[in-house]
């Protein structure tokens, strides 16, 4: 699968997915992983930031809010669309472009960090986008990105549950199938039963890569890692939203940053 089949797939679910993620049932997005993801960016007041595979533009104007100059690329028209409606509506000087993470159309030394929110699992050549970043990162900036947790979201994983429902382990399987463009189908299990029904699942191209081919293919571009997170829904939080509960057991996401010399 390359990134013109990646792109046809999330085109193919840009609608839907804007629609109903930003009618708040994309649920461990809004209340574990971005809320965990922006408490770890370092701070980004008055720089220049990219936000890689920015989809309808929800995380773009997050980071944007905390004062940095956003631009935002993504391989899907329709996103794009959103993204730029939604500046339009309430500006905050972000610019949309499209275009693919394999062949980032910006000069050398253009940003000053790259944000990349659960998009970087699902691109066909990670190497070369890890490269790209890279090169249109300025010296001493950063990448922090948000990919599913290798070690325990495997292309093969099972949450089990005790008699009332409430997660106690989970089941992981294919660690290593390293198989590229495995298209995954599914929708967000918030949005009602009967609503569900009627919606065509997304159909997302996965390209898993164990722990230690991601660290190698970070080494390799030529950055440098210094933090890693794995977020953790508090008591709180997991009360509150009973579906993300299963992060208490083991970790979904998994949060990199790295930085240029």
């Amino acid at each position: 699968m390359n990134a013109n089949d990646v792109a046809a797939h999330w085109e193919s679910n840009a609608e839907t997915w804007t629609i109903y993620s930003r009618a708040g049932y994309d649920k461990y997005r809004d209340a574990l992983n971005t809320p965990a993801f922006l408490k770890m960016l370092p701070p980004v007041a008055d720089l220049a930031g990219l936000d890689l595979g920015c989809g309808e533009g929800s995380n773009t104007r997050a980071v944007a809010s905390l004062g940095a100059r956003m631009t935002g690329l993504d391989i899907a028209p329709t996103f794009i669309r959103y993204a730029r409606e939604t500046e339009t509506k309430a500006p905050l000087g972000i610019d949309y472009v499209l275009g693919d993470g394999q062949g980032i159309d910006f000069p050398e030394a253009s940003f000053d960090f790259v944000t990349a929110f659960m998009s970087m699992m699902d691109m066909a050549d990670q190497r070369q986008v890890l490269k790209e970043i890279h090169r249109v990162l300025k010296s001493g900036g950063f990448l922090q990105f948000s990919i599913l947790h290798p070690c325990f979201v495997p292309p093969t994983r099972r949450n089990i549950r005790d008699e009332a429902g409430k997660p106690v382990a989970v089941e992981i399987a294919d660690y290593f199938d390293e198989s590229d463009g495995r298209v995954e189908r599914w929708i967000f299990s918030s949005i009602p039963k009967e609503e569900r029904a009627t919606l065509t699942p997304f159909a997302i191209p996965r390209f898993h890569r164990t722990l230690s081919t991601w660290v190698s293919m970070i080494v390799e571009a030529g950055l440098t890692i210094e933090a890693f997170g794995e977020p953790i829904a508090s008591v709180e939080v997991a009360l509150a939203e009973p579906m993300v509960a299963d992060t208490r057991i083991a970790p979904i996401f998994l949060h990199i940053r790295a930085r240029k010399a």
